[in-house]
């Protein structure tokens, strides 16, 4: 026979990767077969943010999710796998608000808000084309065809019905309580965009009357009228709850009320604490068991308010020196210890330090009853994973999960942000402007209109203000299942059921990392439980980090990162993808290096070789099954055939790397290593032919077992077959039988 020039040189994957991908592309290989005979099998890409490019750790969810993909498709299962991108509100609004600032020195006030959201806009599309192109590197089979983005015009549709529905069954309010305000990027963010920092500071001991209270920040002391201690404290016995004294403090004498609280540590300090409502939460939370009132001291922009006196005006930090100076002045400082580590709250989105404030805002209510059962939508989150309707892996998360609703509180989902979606609520102008002839209709107007946009009130001449805000980026990727799948099909009220939704919701399996649990799949738990009373998901598989290969984390700071197309241009991405999968598991972080995906381009040279010598072995017919099988091969084939079974096993339990290691070991080690060594002799004698199908059958099934893994080599090998036509793809092809 003589060899397909492609065997005759060694492995290339930069003249094979894309060429094979666009012909699984073009065959339509990646859409979901109407006549798959073995049920369903759905997933949807957790959507990378448009704030740049993808890195390891979503190479490593892609190769993951390739996997299962791959493996339902040849299951025969109707394989739906679902791509799309997130627009990342506040995260892509600050890296694009960094570049004009560094480009240009200017703000997006500066710019407006018509031409910043072009901007943004504009560097959100670019990045969107890289991040297609990277997942097409990787080798990712999503159906194209169905590619979404949060912020496309039917997932708009789906976040205003959405809202409409949550409000108009009470659970969308707008109050005024105590968020996290970002001064930096003059937004609130939620509770889990929150980055605990450790900051060395002065603790400082402070008069306030007969007690000593300790505090790292006096600049906020200014309304503090409350001192606070322990119930049981012998230190404070002569004092009673309720009593006022007056005392000296910053800017002349107060009256201070005495209030006894369990909470307070009793060690710290003195045990003694005044408290500061509108800008602590557990200060907040005093006040609000106590029914005392809460006075802001710092303004939205870190400026110290009118109840500061003198400083009024002043930004904290200048403020701080000046206030101790004061206090020294008036002898109220006992000591200053110099260096106190404490906790501060940073936004994980741009850095900013948190300075909680007291604001209206938008919320989701998660523990008020929304039907005749009492259900909140707490209990919606929590149920199906008590019950194992939908199971996690690993199962140590649930745990985690539990201890994270079991405190959550109210879901704060307004920001002060330009880029993302707008708040789907319109507000009528203060006073009617009658129409001629219809002027009883102003009876009919709506202070506010709630779901889809009203420019113009319908029964008068005033004109309908849009809300300001825009959304948290969780309320619109938390209905990704179902969004992507055609909901709402009538934003109305009429079914929301179309024919994709039918098929394929819920879906099967929702694979991402451990670190957004509670960003991403607790509200679309709870966007799924209500909306539709559906599960989103049956199983979450939860991956974690991808480290380097000392376990550090990477970052462009350490100069320790490594480029996930970097790699797949310099050893091909069926390497790549062996690296990140073997010797991981569900929930653990894992370390990875440059060396290592080289060595996983080794095995690929080695299976090229393997193919080489058995394909030119066998020649141009594909090798009959003999009659008789020796006993040796028999036994050979059954070997494969409990490889397959404990495969087969594996995959169905989501234990990717020790099927992947199976694999490995038995091409190189036995396939190779063995069973081709002892058969080089055999072919020169009169069993060439039991070799030559001996050889052939175990070559074919370790390519349609190693598919799933490296489907690129394993594609072009399949291609390679005598007589193989360009239909017959490995991609399509049935998993072997067990």
């Amino acid at each position: 026979m003589a060899l397909d020039e492609r065997l005759l040189k060694p492995y290339d994957p930069k003249a094979t990767e894309d060429r094979i991908y666009r012909q699984w592309e073009a065959s339509g290989a990646f859409a979901p077969r109407p006549d798959a005979p073995n049920g369903v099998f759905s997933m949807v890409l957790p959507l990378p943010n448009v704030t740049g490019t993808l890195h390891l750790g979503h190479a490593a969810m892609i190769t993951i999710e390739d996997i299962l993909a791959r493996y339902a498709r040849m299951r025969g299962k109707k394989t739906l796998w679902l791509p799309g991108t997130d627009h990342a509100a506040i995260a892509t609004q600050s890296k694009v608000e960094e570049i004009i600032y560094k480009q240009e020195g200017r703000t997006r006030h500066d710019l407006g808000r018509e031409e910043f959201l072009r901007r943004v806009e504009q560097f959100a599309a670019a990045s969107r084309n890289i991040i297609v192109k990277q997942i097409r590197k990787l080798g990712a089979s999503v159906d194209w065809s169905r590619e979404a983005f949060t912020l496309d015009e039917p997932r708009s549709r789906a976040v205003r019905t959405a809202f409409k529905r949550l409000y108009d069954a009470g659970l969308i309010y707008r109050g005024r309580r105590l968020v996290n305000w970002d001064p930096k990027l003059q937004t609130t963010v939620s509770d889990d965009e929150i980055e605990w920092q450790t900051e060395t500071t002065p603790l400082y001991y402070l008069k306030y009357g007969p007690f000593v209270i300790t505090t790292a920040r006096p600049e906020t002391k200014f309304g503090d009228k409350y001192v606070v201690v322990h119930p049981t404290d012998e230190r404070y016995t002569q004092f009673q709850s309720g009593q006022k004294l007056t005392v000296e403090w910053i800017n002349g004498p107060v009256t201070a009320t005495v209030v006894k609280d369990e909470i307070i540590d009793r060690e710290f300090g003195t045990g003694a604490m005044t408290i500061t409502p509108a800008h602590d939460l557990a200060d907040s939370e005093i006040a609000a068991r106590h029914g005392l009132d809460s006075e802001q001291v710092i303004d939205l922009v870190g400026k110290l308010l009118p109840i500061a006196g003198e400083f009024s005006g002043q930004h904290w930090k200048k403020a701080r020196p000046k206030i101790m100076a004061k206090l020294e002045t008036k002898g109220l400082v006992e000591k200053i210890e110099a260096n106190y580590e404490h906790q501060i709250a940073v936004n994980s989105r741009g850095g900013g330090i948190i300075e909680p404030q007291l604001l209206e805002q938008w919320f989701v209510a998660v523990n008020k009853p929304f039907d005749d059962q009492g259900t909140t939508l707490k209990e919606l989150m929590r149920r199906p994973v008590a019950t194992d309707e939908i199971k996690i892996i690993p199962e140590r998360f649930t745990k985690i999960y539990f201890h994270w609703i079991d405190n959550l509180r109210d879901w704060c989902i307004s920001r002060q942000i330009w880029y993302g979606h707008r708040i789907p609520v319109w507000r009528h102008e203060p006073k009617c402007v009658p129409i001629v002839g219809r002027e009883k209709e102003i009876e009919k107007c709506q202070e506010i209109v709630v779901g889809e946009p009203l420019e113009k009130c319908p029964h008068c001449n005033a004109k309908f203000t849009p809300d300001p805000d825009t959304l948290d980026t969780w309320f619109s990727s938390g209905l990704w299942t179902f969004s992507t799948l055609g909901w709402p099909a009538s934003p109305a009220g009429g079914p929301d059921q179309t024919e994709d939704l039918k098929t394929f919701h819920p879906t099967t399996v929702l694979e991402t990392g451990y670190d957004i649990l509670f960003f991403w799949v607790a509200r679309m738990i709870l966007m799924s439980g209500f909306l539709l009373g559906q599960i989103p998901f049956h199983i979450v598989y939860l991956h974690g980090l991808v480290r380097d290969a000392g376990g550090r984390k990477m970052s462009k700071s350490k100069g320790n990162t490594i480029d996930p197309v970097t790699m797949v241009d310099k050893y091909g991405a069926d390497a790549l993808r062996l690296a990140l999968i073997i010797g991981t598991s569900p929930g653990n972080d894992s370390k990875i290096s440059e060396d290592r995906i080289r060595g996983y381009k080794h095995f690929a040279n080695k299976l090229w070789n393997i193919g080489r010598f058995i394909l030119a072995a066998v020649g141009n017919e594909t090798p009959a099954r003999p009659a008789a099988i020796p006993a040796a091969d028999q036994k050979l084939i059954e070997q494969l055939d409990d490889l397959t079974r404990e495969v087969t096993v594996d995959l169905e339990a989501y234990r990717f790397s020790l099927a992947a290691e199976k694999l490995y070991h038995y091409v190189w080690h036995t396939l190779a290593d063995k069973i081709i060594e002892a058969a080089k002799p055999r072919l020169l004698t009169d069993e060439t032919e039991q070799v030559k199908w001996l050889l052939y059958t175990l070559f074919e099934r370790s390519l349609r077992l190693l598919h799933p893994f490296a489907p690129f080599i394993t594609e072009e090998l399949w291609s390679l077959r005598p007589r193989a036509t360009s239909s017959e793809r490995l991609i399509t092809t049935p998993w072997p039988a067990t």
